[in-house]
């Protein structure tokens, strides 16, 4: 009598993916290497993703809808363009070093597959698309958006290095320029 199909943990083997991204690149990512460091069978890997780009996929939606209950945490009851922006921001500002290398990480995984990159382009536009840019305070948290995304890029990357003060500084004022605490109580 055949045994039971052990069932696969998706996020085990997803855990196991992130960090091979992380200690040795997209190039490292393949099936043997996820399946070694899941503990599990290489056709196992496959049974739950399908294809190396499926799990790309499913890594880097993990990792946007974990950032986007932060946002929506920061954010609170109050979901006009703005405070998404603020709320974003505030969430880029609390990411620690660990946060950094895991983004640098899927960032990484994501240009390699050109349809996540596509569907990145459609994110970036829809975070922007509810802000009016002939309003001036609009525009101002369209330009503290992008510079919180530059200064968050530029960090997880390693091409900066400020200390944490530094960063919440940066990150403090950019809030003002979104109108942080204009029509809504700081974050």
């Amino acid at each position: 009598m055949a045994g039971r199909p052990r069932s696969i943990d998706r996020d085990k083997v997803l855990d196991a993916a992130e960090s091979i991204v992380v200690e040795s690149g997209a190039a490292g990512l393949s099936f043997e290497a996820v399946a070694r460091a899941a503990g599990i069978t290489k056709g196992g890997v496959q049974y739950c993703f399908g294809t190396k780009e499926n799990l790309i996929r499913a890594m880097i939606e993990r990792w946007g809808n974990g950032f986007e209950a932060e946002v929506t945490a920061h954010a609170g009851s109050d979901r006009s363009p703005r405070a998404i922006i603020r709320g974003h921001l505030a969430a880029s500002r609390d990411s620690d070093e660990a946060e950094h290398s895991r983004s640098a990480a899927m960032m990484t995984a994501l240009l390699q597959s050109p349809d996540q990159v596509a569907s990145t382009r459609v994110w970036y536009t829809q975070r922007l698309e509810g802000l009016d840019m002939e309003n001036e305070a609009d525009r101002k948290a369209a330009l503290a958006f992008l510079a919180g995304e530059g200064a968050f890029l530029l960090k997880a990357f390693g091409l900066i290095d400020l200390t944490q003060a530094q960063w919440a500084a940066l990150f403090s004022d950019m809030l003002a320029l979104a109108g942080e605490g204009k029509d809504k109580a700081p974050l």
